[in-house]
This record gives structure tokens, C-alpha cells and sequence, in this order.
């Protein structure tokens, strides 16, 4: 079986590109908010963060924005939710501890692995290292 990637990819086309060079099955969850995808079959999510980095008044990193409304409206479909069986993220290591939490975010929040990280559009060897993970987790 092939592996089943659920990604996330504005305007900008940075994990469309990146997910393009995997050997996989994909669905791309909607920019528009009133689009729905609906999943029923086991994936791994792969996602960007967004937001400038930074803290918070009392000196936690600020969250605030990681995650895109698209990617949560996603996952507030509880069978979408239930066939996530891990998370990859991608962000700007300019946003220092900032970097690629959205994949930490969701992860927790899901109760499955953070599996990877990687830089804007990632390297070879980024979508080499993905691609085994993949194809670890999909294995029969």
C-alpha cells in the first residue's frame, strides 16, 4: 500500500512542492474554509507553521496563529481526526524556538508522533529521511 499524505499548502505552494517530490498518495486540505475534505483511511499530516515567533508577556514562545484555521477545521472533523497517525511540520529556522511548532502543536493536541521537521521548501535529503518515514509507517 501506498503511503497517504493529508497536507496543508497556501497560495505560497511551499509544502505543495515539497509533498510533490514524495512517492505517495495525497489529498490537499482546502485554502477556502467553506471546502471540507473528508478522510477515511489512515495518513500522516504534514503540515506549515505560520506566525512570527516570539513570547508571550510571561516569557512562553507564542503559539498564537501556528496552526492555520484551514488545518484546524480539518481536524475538528472527529474522522478526520482518527486517521492521523503522526504529524511533519515545516517552518523558518529564522523563527528560532518558533521553528516547525505546529507539528509539536497538533501532535500533542492528536496524541500522535511528531515525526519530522524541515526547512520552507526542505532539502534532498529532507524529503529522502520523509519518505522513509512513510514508508516505515505504511508498511504491510
Amino acid at each position: 500500500m501506498k503511503p497517504y499524505v493529508v497536507y496543508f499548502s497556501t497560495k505560497s505552494n511551499n509544502t505543495h512542492r515539497f509533498v510533490e517530490k514524495l512517492d505517495c498518495e495525497k489529498s490537499r486540505i482546502p485554502i477556502e474554509l467553506d471546502e471540507e475534505l473528508h478522510v477515511n483511511r489512515d495518513y500522516v499530516l504534514i503540515v506549515p507553521t505560520y506566525g512570527g515567533g516570539g513570547h508571550t508577556k510571561d516569557g512562553k514562545v507564542d503559539t498564537h496563529g501556528s496552526v492555520k484555521k484551514q488545518i484546524i477545521h480539518f481536524l475538528n472533523n472527529e474522522e478526520n481526526r482518527k486517521h492521523c497517525l503522526g504529524v511533519i511540520s515545516s517552518g523558518n529556522t529564522n523563527f528560532a524556538e518558533s521553528y516547525a511548532i505546529a507539528g509539536p502543536i497538533i501532535a500533542n493536541k492528536l496524541k500522535v508522533p511528531w515525526l519530522y521537521k524541515f526547512e520552507l521548501l526542505g532539502t534532498k535529503y529532507d524529503v529522502e529521511k520523509v519518505q522513509n518515514i512513510l514508508n516505515e509507517m505504511f508498511k504491510k
